[in-house]
């Protein structure tokens, strides 16, 4: 049975080591702020630094390195060079959101994992992947921030966008539900058929007057980001060749 060791008592520190508990590991706990992390990385197969990316060099330098046991960042968009004091370093990043550690335990299986490292780091790490019975991708140093920003735009930035939907649709009149109905019946198709055959709409059609209409009717605050995504619309349409 492999053993965990989380530092980081936020809602990614709790998710993993609860899911990787749940998954048949042996838990040596998790550590906080107020706790002593020189030890941390002793009798253990895994430690994960669950911190904030800025301190994660820091906390790393605090560790005592123990060469069998593997050290690994949940961090997306930071490379491995935060742990270079270890000699089994590895990144294990989560592609799904942990708004709390009892739902982001249940969404870690079956996940994606943007994972990085070298043998036998990476060996372990894809155990982790395994148990949680997850799929993993390999993401390369230079990729990191690119595959980071990526996951902001598909899961931040469309939660924005979705603010946006709520603000109209109380000024519509027509409940919420009904939009996100919609919205997920366009993500499915984009999951079927991909984002240029999925989209529809006055942007696909060429009808700019109907583009030019909704401009006219929204509120100045909500108009800026209409027009940005009519153009990204606009740019589909061409990649379409319609």
């Amino acid at each position: 049975m492999s053993s965990v060791r989380v530092i980081g008592g936020g809602r990614a520190g709790y998710s993993i080591h609860s899911a990787l508990v749940a998954a048949g590991w042996s838990s040596a706990g998790v550590l906080g702020r107020e706790d002593n992390w020189t030890d941390a990385a002793r009798s253990v197969d895994l430690l994960v630094l669950a911190t904030p990316d800025e301190v994660l060099a820091e906390v790393s330098a605090a560790v005592v390195p123990v060469d069998e046991t593997v050290v690994a960042h949940l961090s997306g968009a930071t490379g491995l060079d935060v742990l270079v004091n270890h000699q089994a370093r590895a990144s294990v990043h989560p592609l799904v959101t942990l708004p709390n550690p009892e739902i982001g335990a249940e969404r870690l299986r079956g996940a994606w994992f943007a994972v990085a490292g070298e043998p036998p780091a990476i060996n372990l790490i894809r155990q982790v992947v395994a148990d949680l019975q997850g799929r993993a991708v390999v993401v390369a140093a230079r990729n990191r921030a690119v595959y980071h920003a990526t996951a902001a735009v598909a899961s931040n930035h469309l939660v924005a966008l979705l603010g946006q939907v709520e603000r109209l649709a109380e000024i519509a009149g027509v409940p919420m539900e009904a939009y996100l109905d919609l919205a997920a019946g366009a993500l499915n198709d984009v999951r079927v058929m991909g984002s240029v055959a999925a989209l529809t709409g006055p942007a696909a059609r060429g009808d700019e007057r109907t583009i030019a209409t909704h401009l006219a009717v929204l509120p100045t605050a909500e108009r800026a980001t209409y027009s940005a995504l009519a153009a990204e619309a606009r740019r589909l349409t061409r990649e379409s060749g319609t």
